[in-house]
Formats: C-alpha cells, structure tokens, sequence
C-alpha cells in the first residue's frame, strides 16, 4: 500500500562506514530503515538487503550509501571516505522546516531542499543548519547538531524537525547528550558546537554570519 506522505518512487537512505572489515552501526541503520519501512508502507526484504551489502569489499574505508525501494529493492553505492576536516564552517540555510511534516522523521530520496541547499554552500562553508518555522534549530543537511551551552552537550529534539539520526540516539542512550530546544537566538551563546552523524562522529563546528 503507497503512503499517502511519500511519492511510489520515494526510496529508504541509510549511509554508514565500511572500515575494510565491517559496517559501522549496521544494526542501528536498518533497525531505523526497517521502523521507516513500516511507517511508509515499503516491504521489507532482507535478504536483498544482505546480497547487496554484500557487495562491498576492500580494505579502504569507505562512505556506503543503502536504498531501498518500496517494494523493498535494495542497491548499494559507495565511495572512498576522506578524513575530518579540524573544524566545519557552519551557516543558517535561508530556508525553514516545518517541524510537523512527517517526512522528517524518516530518511529517504524526498531530500530535494537538502541536497540543493549543500550543493549551493558558498565556498570554505562545509555545513548549512535548517531552522524551522518556529524559529528552534532543527538539524544540517547531513548532520545533526549538538551544542554546549556550558551545562554539557544538548541536541534539538525531534519535535524541532529532525531526523533520529544514528549517532544521536547513542549519545543519548549514553548519557553523554541531552535533548532540548535550542533557538537560533542562543546559537551564539554556545561554547562550543559540534555536526555530527554516525558516519563522521562529531565534527568541531563554528556558526559564521551571513551576509
């Protein structure tokens, strides 16, 4: 049965690290793609998901990207994983999320505004963080954010329009990251500001101004 939220040619994300051994976070990724499966209607086939991830070999770390199709297709695409920069440079995107549609919840093909927005960062600007319409940051185009605002680490919840994003649950399950609402008026006021994802990890961020 097609979700009413999502067109039939919408297809399941899930992008992790391959070390040259294992997969990094496997379990986590497709307990989420599976939970989204669910939600939106797509059959879940594992072992189209096994024969593909099969494919992935070699020893150099590598960025994998899964998806899976509504009828629960599954391809697999990967590339050479490069090493963290020190710090990303971070700005505003000057479009906003609606923190209540459904689609963020889940992570799929329907990322349009993502993918232009990251495809269209000015040059030395490595990240872009969405607000949503109330005014709370919501998350980057493939980062979640995390900040100290001198009390340890909080990231926005999900009720500000994010995605449950791999790293970020863990954190939390740690103990190490708590959730709070974070509005853009105290960006400024953070001691210091990570993106981060499961693939990357947390990566030292500094908030620039725009023009």
């Amino acid at each position: 049965m097609e979700s009413p939220i999502c067109r039939a040619d919408t297809r399941l994300i899930e992008t992790f690290g391959w070390d040259g051994d294992c997969f990094s976070w496997l379990n986590a990724h497709l307990a989420r793609a599976r939970a989204s499966a669910a939600a939106l209607g797509f059959t879940w086939d594992q072992t189209a998901i096994d024969t593909a991830l099969a494919t992935v070999t070699g020893t150099r770390p590598l960025r994998v990207r899964l998806t899976i199709g509504r009828a629960g297709d599954a391809e697999v695409t990967t590339s050479l994983l490069t090493p963290n920069p020190p710090e990303w440079r971070v700005i505003l995107a000057s479009e906003k999320l609606n923190p209540d549609a459904p689609l963020l919840a889940h992570k799929t093909t329907e990322r349009a505004l993502y993918d232009q927005t990251r495809a269209t960062l000015p040059t030395g600007i490595d990240e872009a963080l969405f607000l949503n319409t109330r005014g709370e940051a919501a998350e980057g185009t493939i980062t979640n954010l995390f900040a100290d605002f001198g009390n340890g680490l909080v990231t926005p919840p999900l009720t500000s329009g994010c995605l449950p994003g791999i790293l970020r649950a863990e954190l939390i399950h740690e103990g190490r990251v708590r959730e709070k609402v974070v509005r853009a008026k105290d960006l400024p006021r953070a001691r210091r500001l990570f993106m981060g994802n499961a693939l990357r990890g947390l990566i030292p961020a500094r908030l620039v101004p725009t023009a």
